[in-house]
């Protein structure tokens, strides 16, 4: 879908919780050659796995950051005026990336700002900027492009890139030289377009501590928020919201064995959740999978799909296959 630009990651954040290192191994082994974290600390540790890709830090430098930053391979991505000015200073005729905010509000040069003459003699290898509604279908995302489009035609960099996940869903316009997609590569969903292309990344599992019986109106968890209509099995997870599966999956989430869905009862705690598992053949020891399809478990716990999976405790295990 990123057409003719070259298709980057971000792996900020631990690769949105899936595992940096095993991430940028996995892609690096499949072409990419373009990452993309939020610290210096987070490119500091993939180095020795990144081969011949580069890595850019999208916080850019500040003044602490000039003894990492000045003999990494990273390059800053600078997003104010005094970054340029230090940057400059660091490590003239270093490369570097530049962010123009477009209508983000969030990190960047504005138009005006890039546009002044500040940036002149730089070396700037990706000028960029980011999407605010891409998911939606708004005419902000073209009022965006356009101030882009128009900011890069009188500064000189060597690509241009402007589309995250959504993003690129919006069409070949949006695509430039290099697309920066976080979310559509761990299996989440940014927009319709893109459902019948992304497979789910992640399976959530959990082994089962104990298998228990409790009769009718007896209550499950802390604050009693599940009482019992009848006599109910149970099975007790070693999972909870220090895992990153949330108190909001409380009385809405779900487990399954093969076909069948099996309820979360009561309240979510630190590392346990319980099940209900009438007439399903589970004991001890075994292990169940979570309902962790990134659509359906964002509906079910009201948590974006961004969260479900940067929420991931380092408590689970990570067997790549």
């Amino acid at each position: 879908m990123s057409g003719a630009a070259a298709c980057g990651a971000a792996v900020k954040a631990d690769a949105y919780g899936i595992g940096a290192r095993d991430t940028v191994m996995h892609l690096g082994n499949a072409g990419c050659r373009d990452f993309f974290v939020a610290t210096w600390a987070e490119a500091e540790v993939l180095m020795p796995w990144l081969g011949d890709a580069s890595i850019s830090v999208l916080h850019g430098v500040a003044d602490e950051d000039i003894a990492h930053a000045v003999p990494s391979k990273a390059r800053p991505v600078l997003n104010s005026a005094r970054q340029v000015a230090r940057w400059r200073e660091a490590a003239p005729g270093r490369a570097c990336d530049v962010m123009i905010d477009t209508g983000m509000n969030r990190l960047g040069l504005s138009p005006a700002e890039a546009c002044s003459g500040l940036l002149d003699g730089l070396e700037i290898d990706t000028l960029m900027s980011h999407l605010a509604c891409a998911d939606e279908d708004i005419d902000v995302n073209e009022r965006q492009r356009q101030l882009f489009t128009q900011a890069a035609a009188t500064l000189r960099a060597r690509r241009l890139s402007l589309a995250n996940s959504a993003g690129i869903c919006l069409g070949p316009d949006y695509a430039f030289d290099l697309t920066r997609p976080g979310l559509a590569i761990y299996g989440g969903i940014p927009r319709a377009e893109a459902a019948d292309h992304i497979s789910p990344v992640v399976t959530v599992e959990a082994q089962v501590i104990q298998r228990r019986k409790i009769a009718a109106l007896e209550t499950v968890g802390y604050n009693r928020m599940f009482t019992a209509g009848r006599e109910t099995e149970l099975a007790i997870l070693n999972v909870g919201y220090a895992d990153g599966y949330l108190r909001s999956f409380s009385g809405t989430g779900r487990a399954r064995i093969g076909d069948v869905f099996l309820p979360v009862v009561g309240r979510v705690s630190m590392d346990l959740t319980a099940i209900a598992v009438d007439d399903v053949e589970i004991a001890e020891g075994d292990w169940v999978e979570l309902d962790y399809d990134l659509s359906a478990a964002s509906a079910q716990s009201g948590l974006s799909q961004y969260e479900l999976l940067t929420t991931l405790g380092s408590r689970h295990e990570r067997i790549w296959s």
